[in-house]
Formats: C-alpha cells, structure tokens, sequence
C-alpha cells in the first residue's frame, strides 16, 4: 500500500470527534487555549467548532471541524464568511488536513 493510499484510508475511517481531540490535544501541547462549545443546542447556529489563540503567535483561528464526509450547515457557512470578509483565520479542517500535516503546519506557524 501506497503511503497516499494510508494515509486516505486513515483520513476517511476518522470521525470528527476523534479529529477535534487530536487537534485540541497538539494545541495544547504548542502554547494554544481553545474554546469549544461543549453543547450548541442553546447556543446561535453555526459558530465554529474551534477558536484557538495563542498570545506569543498573536495569532487567533476559527476552525469548523468536519469528517471526510461531512458538510458545512448554512448557518455555519454565514459564520465562516462573516469571519473570513473582517479578515479572520478562518478554515475547515479534516481529517485529512491532519494525516497530511497541514493542521500542525498551521499550529506551528509561519516561519521567520
């Protein structure tokens, strides 16, 4: 088996639960707090899964978290254009995004 061939495989049999632990966990580790809301049933449609900040960065991202097959609601698609139009880090990761190593590229930073 190809190393792409894994790597889809390991992505597609992720759930998002499992992807926004990892990625909460890494966060931590690399200097990040974090809000997740832990029940959005009373809480406005559609707001991101995920806000990380990290005051040495100076740097704040909005993530939605979404299984390989998962889809964004309206609601969440009005928040992630709202955010991105003010200039805000905003982004769907996967788990792709996580086997591929984009997420901890993008936790980690740019590069000076």
């Amino acid at each position: 088996m190809k190393l792409e061939e894994y790597r889809a495989r390991q992505a597609k049999a992720m759930t998002e639960a499992e992807l926004q632990a990892m990625v909460i966990d890494l966060a931590k580790r690399m200097g990040w707090t974090h809000f997740h809301t832990f029940d959005s049933r009373r809480s406005e449609p559609g707001f991101p899964d995920l806000v990380l900040v990290h005051p040495r960065q100076r740097r704040v991202l909005w993530r939605e978290l979404k299984s390989e097959a998962g889809t964004t609601s309206p609601a969440q698609k009005v928040w992630l254009h709202n955010l991105k139009v003010v200039g805000e880090d905003v982004d769907i990761w996967r788990p792709r995004d996580w086997v591929s190593g984009r997420i901890q590229d993008e936790l980690r930073g740019p590069k000076c």
